[in-house]
């Protein structure tokens, strides 16, 4: 996407996920103003992948217009224990220290500006609430089912953090007890049944082909998991994105909300929807925006009632 020629201020957002890497600017409003992406190399070498990415960051940062960016927001896939990053799917990483190898990276060290780093369903979360299908709600979760799956919550108008950043990862719920074996070591976990890469492994061809029955059993396996979710935390809203989902459309969506209606029975979970997330499929880089700009101090969630 080209530069827009504004002169307002930005955060640098990259999102790092299985299937690509983006690297964008953001302004205050949550416009993707400028963004640049390429497919995540399938590098076995932690610095080859690492130089991709740092290539795409001086590329946007060559073509940033005045004034800098205010700060660095960073969503990586999962799981992550601190600023280190172990993301699934892509092997190369495994307990690598992206957010400090960042900070210390020419480019943005010049500038000055923080730099902080999340999840990316956790910043796909900040990311609804700030500016998409999640406004002004203090309690939701949004998903991710694309590559992998992921997700992130916001209860009582905070985001889920966990004792080590990984609240919210629904994508290991079990949905299919004694199912296929998951990258995580345990089996049946939604990830290892509805991801993009586990529907290309038992149908033998990629999701965007996918038949109506496998779209209708993604959609059955989501709902499955949002309905575990609704009944533990009290959350009647689910918002899904991801290029799976978003791609698969109204089927999915429908699938997924019959079996929702069909688990969540509780007086306080019944009635619990689950819809596509409004920032489409910009909302990776919004997202990754939204942890910068939190970084800054700014006011993304609603916290009172």
């Amino acid at each position: 996407m080209p530069a827009r020629g504004t002169e307002a201020e930005s955060c640098l957002a990259i999102d790092i996920g299985g299937s690509k890497l983006a690297v964008g600017l953001v302004d205050r409003e949550g416009v993707v103003l400028q963004s640049e992406q390429v497919r995540t190399p399938k590098a076995t070498d932690a610095e080859a992948l690492y130089r991709v990415l740092t290539d795409l960051v001086e590329i946007v940062l060559q073509e940033t217009p005045a004034p800098a960016p205010r700060a660095v927001g960073i969503g990586c896939g999962g799981p992550m224990a601190g600023e280190a990053v172990s993301p699934l799917n892509i092997p190369a990483w495994r307990e690598f220290p992206l957010a400090e190898r960042l900070r210390r990276q020419r480019a943005i060290e010049a500038l000055g500006i923080p730099v902080a780093l999340e999840n990316d369903a956790k910043a796909l979360a900040l990311a609804e609430g700030w500016k998409g299908a999640a406004r002004g709600l203090t309690g939701f979760i949004a998903m991710v089912v694309s590559t992998g799956v992921g997700g992130g919550i916001v209860l009582d108008g905070r985001l889920l953090e966990g004792e080590l950043g990984n609240a919210g990862h629904i994508g290991h719920v079990i949905v299919e007890p004694g199912g296929r074996p998951c990258g995580c070591g345990a089996s049946g976990c939604l990830e290892a049944e509805a991801s993009g890469l586990a529907i290309e492994a038992m149908s033998g061809t990629p999701a965007a082909e996918a038949s109506a029955d496998t779209i209708e059993r993604c959609g059955r396996l989501v709902g499955r998991a949002v309905a575990s979710v609704a009944n533990l935390l009290d959350l009647r809203r689910a918002f899904v994105g991801g290029s799976v989902a978003l791609g698969f459309g109204a089927r999915f969506f429908l699938a997924a909300q019959q079996e929702l209606d069909c688990s969540a029975r509780l007086a306080f979970s019944r009635g619990a929807r689950i819809e596509p997330v409004g920032l489409g499929r910009e909302g990776p880089l919004v997202g990754a925006a939204a942890v910068g700009w939190r970084a800054l101090g700014e006011p993304l969630l609603r916290t009172g009632s």
